[in-house]
């Protein structure tokens, strides 16, 4: 399957490095595509005939975060490894708050895990604006990471749309006639799925939302479970043996919140042989800051979110290791 993410793209052979087993990566399905291309889906405008999907996002040691879509209302499970059913984590019927079901620094844990092993599936992208209404802010998060976060991901959302019918006349016309503004060429449809003003309604920390965490049936030890191996997976990033040559230049870009060198440091990598599309893929042009930060976040090993709030204008302690 090829991704394009904010005018750049992966090939298909990235199909060759799938795995077997509950870490298989399988493609979004395509109904799931159709409705994220439709403004009404992300209002939460239900649609009844709509049939009922379900998508996987493996995230890593046979986990996966599964979220299933019957009519408006949508239910988000975690499968363990032992299972081949999810455990429901939340349930959010048409119309309501959506459960806090993960905290945010889950979600964004498990996002850039994701996005680590499927790079049809970039972060921030399509799992942080599926998934972002289970993970509300809470007291203890930094808001404005959040909202930088979760803006990226809706933005990134795009849509083929059908090339500008050409304009102009059929044949030359008099000298007075031939200025742009007596053959106006029409609109352009816009590839952005979202308009600006609904990215800003979606990025919006949750007025209201129910806790569900402290339930009998939620499956913590599974939660905890996944979150202490997606912490360990990315841990080991930085420990790749191409970074090694490129480590100064991306404590420079972290220590300093200065995202122009980022061009040098994706040619170091490049240079030191890495070949991994998510990694070059996040540091290309046309550069999306939150992309690029968590990139940088992860070579490094820093914290999540370190970087993020420095481009962001808030403080933001970080530390070689989690």
């Amino acid at each position: 399957m090829t991704r394009v993410s904010n005018g750049r793209s992966v090939g298909p052979w990235w199909a060759a490095l799938e795995r077997s087993g509950q870490d298989w990566r399988v493609p979004v399905p395509s109904e799931l595509l159709r409705l994220t291309e439709d403004p009404r889906f992300w209002a939460g405008e239900s649609d009844d005939q709509s049939p009922a999907l379900r998508v996987t996002f493996p995230v890593t040691g046979g986990y996966a975060l599964v979220l299933d879509l019957t009519g408006g209302e949508r239910t988000l499970g975690l499968r363990g490894p032992a299972s081949s059913e999810p455990i429901q984590l939340g349930w959010a019927p048409a119309g309501e708050a959506f459960p806090a079901a993960l905290r945010w620094w889950e979600l964004d844990l498990f996002a850039r895990v994701i996005a680590w092993e499927d790079p049809t599936l970039p972060h921030p992208g399509l799992v942080v604006a599926l998934l972002a209404p289970f993970a509300p802010a809470t007291p203890d998060d930094d808001e404005s990471v959040i909202a930088a976060v979760r803006e990226a991901a809706y933005r990134s959302l795009r849509r083929d749309v059908p090339p500008a019918e050409p304009t102009g006349p059929e044949q030359a016309p008099l000298p007075l006639f031939i200025s742009d503004d007596w053959w106006p060429a029409p609109p352009s449809a816009s590839p952005q799925v979202l308009d600006e003003a609904s990215i800003a309604e979606l990025s919006r920390p949750e007025e209201a939302f129910r806790d569900v965490r402290a339930g009998s049936r939620f499956p913590r030890e599974l939660l905890a479970d996944l979150v202490r191996q997606a912490t360990t997976h990315l841990e080991l990033v930085a420990r790749e043996r191409w970074y090694d040559e490129t480590r100064s230049l991306a404590r420079h870009i972290l220590d300093t919140g200065d995202l122009r060198p980022i061009p040098a440091l994706l040619g170091a990598l490049t240079e030191a042989g890495c070949d991994h599309p998510t990694v070059l893929d996040a540091l290309s042009e046309p550069l999306v800051p939150a992309e690029a930060c968590w990139m940088v976040e992860t070579l490094t090993g820093a914290r999540p979110g370190t970087l993020t709030s420095m481009v962001t204008g808030v403080p933001h302690d970080s530390r070689e290791d989690r």
